[in-house]
């Protein structure tokens, strides 16, 4: 969307089950009687898919307050998209423990940042007052689900189709980008 609409991206960290010890949980265990766990499965397989993110199987949900505080320190020097989009794709696709320092420094490796800074970040907690100040922002808001994307003082929750958010940007008056074919 950036590359079509005249837009900047501003992750803010939410507490998604923060609850969850680092060693994670089972999906099973998240969601203990919910009927309609393997629709629920299939939606967001579908919604991955038509939005071409990685996707896989996985077991486990971890506590992700390390990623963002780690999100928050790639973001501090320009690499925050490529950060997160690691995450996501460790997460998600690999079903990594996001909460364990190894793997983060590592992400942060692949991300171009040095992995003993990234873990000296993360031991040190030097950014936890910025990921605790976008929790209490994400309450004050009333925000209770992620993705949820807000512009001009509008809402749109939840993982959406390309042709959804080009009018949600509409709607809120962004400018298209000039794009020019050669």
């Amino acid at each position: 969307m950036q590359h079509l609409f005249e837009i900047d991206v501003r992750w803010t960290a939410f507490p998604l089950h923060p609850e969850t010890p680092e060693a994670g949980r089972s999906l099973e265990e998240l969601f203990a009687g919910r009927p309609d766990l393997e629709q629920v499965r299939a939606r967001l397989r579908r919604a991955a898919r038509e939005a071409d993110l990685p996707w896989g199987e996985r077991k486990m949900t971890y506590n992700s307050r390390k990623a963002q505080e780690l999100g928050e320190w790639a973001e501090s020097l320009g690499r925050g998209q490529e950060f997160h989009h690691k995450v996501f794709e460790a997460y998600f696709a690999r079903g990594l423990n996001i909460s364990d320092i190894s793997v983060l420094a590592s992400l942060a490796g692949e991300t171009g940042l040095s992995e003993e800074a990234a873990r000296e970040v993360l031991q040190q907690q030097t950014f936890k007052k910025a990921v605790d100040d976008d929790w209490s922002r994400s309450r004050r808001m009333g925000i209770q689900a992620v993705p949820t994307f807000l512009l001009g003082g509008r809402f749109l929750v939840g993982a959406q189709p390309f042709d959804k958010m080009a009018a949600f940007f509409e709607a809120a008056g962004v400018k298209k980008r000039l794009i020019a074919v050669v």
